[in-house]
């Protein structure tokens, strides 16, 4: 599908409304909502790793507003149970007698918020994988579509770790993105403080709509990956695996295991993405090293001297990135 100039000029300008909006009740944290928008627009979900209190809810609400879509929370404990989170069958009687009937639960909704997932159980946890990979939920032997776009955002507390259960790594894969929601600068914190403890109600406007955004996303797809870029995103995937010749030394040393090909996946996709939304008719270098931090960053497993030697993620990521344009160049 051919993209025409005054369509790609649509889409930007759209987006670039959905931002605007989203900066009335958000303050700050602009990568993170470039981040997120890339995240909705690609299908996939997203894991916020920041302290409590940096507005992760407020943004996952505000998006639902401004995108005109349905939202839930899901606050998960120790104790919360997978039919907590799917729903289950109850029984209803009616001039007919006792029946099975099906209440959905808090998965069905455009946007879901699972609020620090890490302090659920895996039983609870895994009750997510099938609606994150699929889009469906399986209730004993019947099957429920989610409606489109569907997307879970998950929260989760960098330091506060007792009375959790990490994510084990085929969870952690099936998240498009990891996204660091950092704290706030002096000028942030002080908007956000005449923003938050005022009279002054923020009047937030639907600026795009599900079908839009499922629109963008078929648009999206059609975005053309030149060879060379596409070998570099593939070269990213490939060099952080330890186990292989070409990888580069910080790899070898640093990395336990690598990223998966859902890695190399969610590199194109999203590169696509941000091509689109900065007006552009094909995937770019740059494009793809921007969606490298959120897209391996949790997908690469650290081994136990990278992590004694206070090595970050980031610093390899950065280095792979130098090391495949080398190897391009």
């Amino acid at each position: 599908m051919d993209i025409s100039e005054v369509k790609l000029k649509e889409i930007v300008d759209k987006i670039n409304k959905v931002k605007a909006e989203i900066s009335k009740g958000i303050i700050g944290q602009s990568s993170v909502v470039d981040e997120v928008i890339i995240g909705i627009l690609a299908g996939g979900n997203i894991l916020l790793e920041g302290l409590p209190g940096l507005g992760k809810t407020q943004l996952v609400k505000t998006l639902s507003k401004v995108m005109n879509l349905s939202f839930s929370r899901i606050q998960f404990t120790p104790d919360l149970m997978p039919s907590d989170v799917t729903g289950t069958d109850i029984i209803v009687k009616d001039e007919n007698g006792s029946r099975f009937q099906y209440r959905k639960g808090p998965i069905f909704a455009n946007l879901v918020l699972a609020d620090e997932i890490n302090r659920a159980t895996p039983k609870t946890q895994a009750a997510l994988l099938e609606a994150m990979q699929e889009g469906t939920v399986t209730v004993g032997t019947t099957s429920y579509e989610l409606l489109q776009p569907f997307m879970v955002l998950a929260t989760q507390n960098p330091i506060e770790m007792e009375g959790t259960y990490p994510l084990p790594e085929a969870q952690l894969d099936r998240f498009l993105f990891k996204t660091n929601v950092e704290f706030p600068s002096l000028q942030e914190l002080s908007s956000i403080v005449d923003l938050t403890v005022t009279n002054e109600k923020v009047q937030l406007e639907n600026v795009m709509d599900r079908e839009e955004i499922l629109s963008i996303r078929e648009v999206a797809r059609d975005i053309p990956i030149a060879s060379s870029v596409k070998e570099f995103a593939l070269r990213i995937i490939l060099s952080t695996h330890p186990e292989l010749d070409d990888s580069p030394d910080i790899t070898k040393k640093y990395i336990r295991y690598g990223a998966s090909p859902r890695g190399a996946q969610s590199l194109i996709s999203t590169a696509k993405v941000r091509a689109l939304i900065n007006g552009r008719y094909n995937v770019a270098f740059e494009d793809i090293e921007y969606v490298s931090y959120p897209a391996l960053r949790h997908r690469i497993l650290l081994n136990f001297e990278a992590l004694s030697e206070g090595i970050s993620t980031e610093e390899i990521i950065k280095e792979i990135l130098e090391h495949c344009h080398k190897q391009s160049s």
